[in-house]
């Protein structure tokens, strides 16, 4: 398999636009959690951050990414992938912090492990029904 032949399968092609989505996604929660922990809690900053970015997120990933409508289904499928890739986050954030990292650059490191697993999540979300009626 040649270079050219990677560039045209559709997994790649979804990865970069997930990369771009994710990008874009990180941003708008990392700015919003920057800006806000300054004042109130790193956890309700983050978390803040995060639910703002989300809803971004979702809808980019639906109609961008993976070329799909944003329905109620995948909706609740976006979100279990999203609670879990919260809830990791969190859990990762308040380590590194405990292990001195300072709170404005904490989230680089969570991202940097919690981003590659979300995006199989997600993925999963998106293409799980169509391997079923393929």
């Amino acid at each position: 398999m040649n270079l050219l032949d990677i560039l045209h399968k559709e997994t790649f092609r979804e990865l970069v636009r997930f990369g771009i989505v994710g990008c874009v996604a990180t941003a708008i929660h990392y700015f919003i959690y920057w800006l806000l922990n300054k004042w109130i809690n790193v956890n309700v900053a983050y978390t803040v951050g995060y639910a703002t970015s989300f809803i971004c997120n979702f809808f980019l990933t639906s109609y961008f990414t993976f070329k799909k409508s944003a329905s109620f289904k995948r909706g609740l499928g976006f979100g279990g992938a999203h609670l879990c890739n919260y809830l990791l986050q969190m859990l990762l954030l308040n380590f590194f912090i405990w292990l001195g990292v300072k709170k404005d650059f904490a989230p680089i490191p969570v991202y940097a492990i919690a981003i590659p697993i979300n995006f199989l999540m997600v993925r999963f979300v998106f293409k799980h029904n169509d391997k079923k009626s393929a």
